[in-house]
């Protein structure tokens, strides 16, 4: 019998009906259907009808977002991700269970999550204190403020309206010229704020690139910056000054836990601020549908790189004037994830690697070269993506360079308003099968797989070997 389309809402059911004690003939019965009907419906073998939405919002008292599948899918992968550690190899789950977990019982599904993130980080700092004990150069246990920065940007969806409104005034303050930028906003703060801006040699700013001087009000930057990069740090400046109650109240989020925690998220929110000045939303937007989210083409439009136009692109939700909704990664060359965000639906792994698959790790064969890829998550959700590597090559011959490759993309049905995927027949063809990381991924027949799938038993036969050692196959298939 086929599934029915759609979200499943099955788990929601059943955990709000077991969450008010009721058996399945109780609610079919206030539902005015049959407990075998509804028996289906909770299996996701039949569809929920929108009458029968709202009558199960009314019985159990609850707003039509309760609903909502989004959140379920990350709490299912994170959860999904931490039963992966071997800690629970003996346990002998399967991942329907963990799906049933997460869709029945949400809130211990999310007390896993805080309880397996504890334990990490007791884990990670008893690793760094048996270093320490015999390792002079090691450093201090450390936390992980980024996880934290980066929960509360995906909690906001990446958009932040009083910064969007304070670039907005920064501009009627300081009358802003887009072709001159880095002269209004020096001007600014020198008339208003009474600091100066000096472009410093690299050998007076050692690996610094922005350094202020709060005693002689004096802001030096490195003359290595490019000049969008100088208008970026003036900017991040003045949100360090001008918004500093945004920032700090913003900051004070209960998932924000430490000092170090909240100056990077300080930091984190200036960027965002000195993006919007750069980057008017109003006329990023209009530009972005101008120019069908042509990344480069956008770049030279406001004087700003690869990856800042990435990141602007991830932040255009304002009601009622919102763009495509994108999914951004950043990632090295060791397959690091430095940065991510999704609006997009797609998920990223939390204590783990990343796909190998994925578009960014295949853009580092063709650096320079911007790459599409169309793909399919093991949830069957299918999304296209656009990737490229960026060189930060700051500084002269022997200063160090980094590479990475930057990322975003968004539900396949969004693509068309993408000029990347043009001349793409996207209604037949074929996707790349890729995943979250091999431990949360269910796909066996990967030939790139590394580690064996998530809660399920390493099987090892010595008289077959597939293309990847971890690769499930048919025993009875001929080989060659």
């Amino acid at each position: 019998m086929a599934g029915a389309t759609g979200p499943k809402l099955g788990s929601k059911i059943r955990g709000l009906r077991r969450r008010e004690g009721l058996t399945q003939v109780q609610l079919a019965q206030r539902l005015g259907i049959s407990p075998s009907y509804l028996n289906l419906i909770e299996h996701n073998r039949r569809p929920l009808s929108a009458q029968l939405l709202i009558r199960l919002a009314q019985l159990f008292n609850v707003d039509l977002t309760a609903f909502a599948t989004d959140d379920e899918g990350q709490l299912v992968a994170d959860v999904m991700e931490a039963f992966g550690d071997p800690l629970f190899d003996g346990l002998e789950l399967t991942a329907g269970d963990v799906r049933e977990l997460a869709g029945t019982y949400p809130q211990i599904a999310r007390g896993v999550i805080q309880l397996y993130q504890a334990y990490s980080s007791v884990r990670e700092s008893a690793s760094h204190l048996a270093t320490a004990m015999t390792d002079e150069r090691s450093s201090e246990p450390a936390s992980l403020p980024s996880e934290e920065v980066s929960a509360l940007i995906q909690k906001h969806n990446n958009y932040f309206p009083d910064l969007e409104d304070a670039a907005e005034m920064l501009w009627r303050m300081a009358r802003l010229d887009r072709h001159d930028m880095f002269s209004g906003l020096a001007a600014y703060l020198d008339e208003v704020h009474g600091i100066s801006v000096k472009i410093q040699p690299t050998a007076k700013m050692s690996h610094a690139i922005r350094r202020y001087d709060p005693n002689e009000h004096v802001l030096h930057l490195s003359e290595t910056l490019a000049s969008r990069s100088r208008c970026f740090q003036l900017a991040h400046q003045i949100a360090l000054i001008d918004s500093t109650d945004i920032l700090n109240r913003t900051s004070k989020d209960e998932g924000i836990t430490t000092d170090e925690s909240r100056g990077l998220c300080r930091v984190a929110l200036a960027n965002y601020f000195a993006a919007a000045v750069l980057m008017p939303y109003e006329r990023f937007h209009a530009g972005a549908e101008e120019l069908r989210y042509d990344l480069e083409l956008l770049g030279h439009r406001f004087g700003v790189g690869f990856e800042q136009v990435a990141h602007r692109l991830c932040t255009l939700h304002r009601p009622g004037a919102e763009g495509v909704p994108f999914h951004m990664v950043r990632i090295d060359v060791a397959g690091n994830i430095s940065k991510r965000f999704s609006s997009s639906g797609f998920r990223f792994a939390r204590f783990s690697g990343a796909c190998p698959k994925w578009n960014e790790h295949s853009a580092f064969l063709t650096p320079g070269m911007v790459r599409v890829q169309f793909n399919e998550m093991p949830d069957g959700r299918r999304y296209f993506s656009v990737a490229r590597t960026i060189w930060d090559r700051r500084g002269g011959f022997r200063a160090a360079t980094s590479l990475h490759a930057v990322g975003i993309g968004c539900e396949v049905r969004y693509a068309k308003r993408l000029v990347y995927a043009d001349g793409i027949d996207l209604e037949n063809a074929e996707p790349i099968p890729v995943g979250v990381a091999c431990r949360v991924c269910e796909r066996r027949d990967c030939v790139q797989r590394a580690f064996p799938p998530l809660l399920e038993p390493l099987k090892v036969d010595e008289n077959i070997r597939a293309q990847s050692f971890y690769m499930d196959i048919n025993p009875s298939a001929p080989t060659s």
